[in-house]
């Protein structure tokens, strides 16, 4: 398909494609599915937009309850982005894993989609005491690229550019991206799949943060110190859910269920 010519987009996968981080509950979310089709609708004022995400979904779920619906609107363009809820689960399969994410693959591009996907950065270089997730990040990482290249998918490679470890990306939580790191992987993805106008702007850094004068550098206390906060107000609850056997999209459904133009808040 020529680039720009994309009429009907589809976004599927959990949290990151719904848009936490980027936004809320009460004023709306946003999300780097919302602001990829702002870059889209600027090459087609046409483009139709459906987000099937729902927060809190593993792979195999994103499978099972978003890629019927999907194939069903007839897209001509899908986002595909799932996975990092399953490698923060105790048991962690990566061909599993990447194997719910290319039968997805398969069957949108069987059906005529174009399809998009991207890389995750290494929740480690984010949150120390996640340093163990590291290989698992990687070993998806690169079944993610190999499963793309077999069905023609792009990639974002959201992974490598040094600015995903500038903490202004992501949320309190470290696990979310913030406004400007969906803003950021949104542009990715319209790299990714050339559209008219796009580059590699959003790998460069952002401009140095300012420091109060008189603030001392950081040490190895207020580190400490800092990941224990983590831990009590984002691990601890999520852990909490993961004991119970709930989910933070328990309840939810689509925010975008159908095709529809994107109008911009």
């Amino acid at each position: 398909m020529a680039t720009g010519e994309y009429l009907r987009y589809v976004a599927l996968g959990d949290s990151q494609t719904e848009g936490l981080g980027d936004g809320d509950d009460t004023v709306g979310l946003r999300g780097f599915a919302d602001r990829f089709a702002e870059h889209l609708t600027a090459a087609n004022p046409g483009l139709q937009y459906a987000n099937l995400a729902v927060r809190g979904r593993l792979a195999g779920q994103v499978r099972a309850e978003q890629l019927g619906p999907a194939l069903a609107l007839r897209p001509d363009l899908a986002t595909v982005v799932a996975g990092v809820y399953d490698v923060l689960r105790p048991r962690f399969d990566a061909a599993q894993v990447v194997g719910h994410l290319e039968a997805m693959f398969a069957e949108l591009t069987a059906a005529g989609v174009h399809v998009a996907t991207v890389t995750f950065p290494d929740l480690s270089r984010l949150v120390p005491l996640a340093r163990p997730v590291g290989p698992r990040v990687h070993e998806l990482n690169t079944r993610i690229r190999a499963a793309a290249a077999r069905h023609g998918v792009a990639v974002a490679e959201t992974a490598r550019p040094a600015i995903v470890t500038d903490p202004r990306l992501w949320t309190e939580d470290r696990l979310h991206a913030s406004s400007l790191g969906h803003e950021r992987i949104a542009a990715a993805l319209a790299q990714a799949v050339g559209l008219p106008g796009s580059d590699d702007s959003w790998t460069l850094p952002l401009p140095p943060a300012d420091t109060p004068v008189g603030r001392s550098a950081v040490t190895a206390v207020t580190a400490v110190a800092a990941e224990l906060r983590w831990v009590a107000a984002f691990l601890g609850p999520w852990l909490g859910r993961r004991l119970r056997g709930r989910s933070s999209g328990d309840g939810r459904t689509a925010k975008r269920p159908d095709l529809a133009p994107l109008v911009k808040a």
